[in-house]
């Protein structure tokens, strides 16, 4: 009987999870992204020079899957700069392999990203923006290397990488 509880009480948490962004759809963060920031378009107009991956996540706080970015594997010297509106937001120099399926960094360039509190899922992280646009880059955890500790996991869909 414990073994039915737990399965049942696991898939009650797993459907849960995953109905979430229905639940709290943060229409907030989207209807001010639109508004706060130097680049500004409607849906429509993003909706026209982005992909429809690309529109999920960078304007409707979506993610990829793990491990389908081109850019989780990119080691060349150069940039990442917003999908977007193009805004430099990570040199190369600052990447590094997490194993996470995501590109990731451990410091962004000064002055490129806006964060706020993403408390979807049941959990509290901070989610990281393009301090341009607004765009949905991912998100940013304290378990990366030195010399900051963070880890930028970003959604490769969200960015575009500049050779050098």
């Amino acid at each position: 009987m414990k073994k039915r509880y737990f399965l049942e009480a696991g898939a009650v948490l797993t459907g849960a999870a995953l109905l979430s962004q229905f639940i709290n759809p943060r229409a907030e963060i989207v209807a001010s992204s639109n508004t706060e920031f130097e680049v500004t378009k409607s849906e429509e107009e993003w909706s026209k020079v982005l992909t429809k991956e690309q529109f999920y996540v960078l304007r409707k706080h979506g993610t990829e899957r793990a491990f389908t970015s081109s850019l989780d594997k990119e080691y060349g010297e150069g940039s990442y700069v917003c999908a977007a509106c193009e805004l430099p937001l990570f040199k190369s120099d600052t990447k590094f392999n997490s194993g996470t399926g995501w590109p990731s960094f451990f410091k962004p360039i000064e002055g490129a990203i806006a964060t706020t509190v993403d408390r979807s899922l049941f959990m509290t992280r901070t989610e990281v923006h393009c301090r341009r646009c607004g765009g949905h880059l991912g998100h940013v955890f304290a378990d990366g290397p030195a010399p900051t500790g963070q880890r930028y996991c970003m959604n490769g869909v969200s960015l575009k990488f500049i050779p050098a």
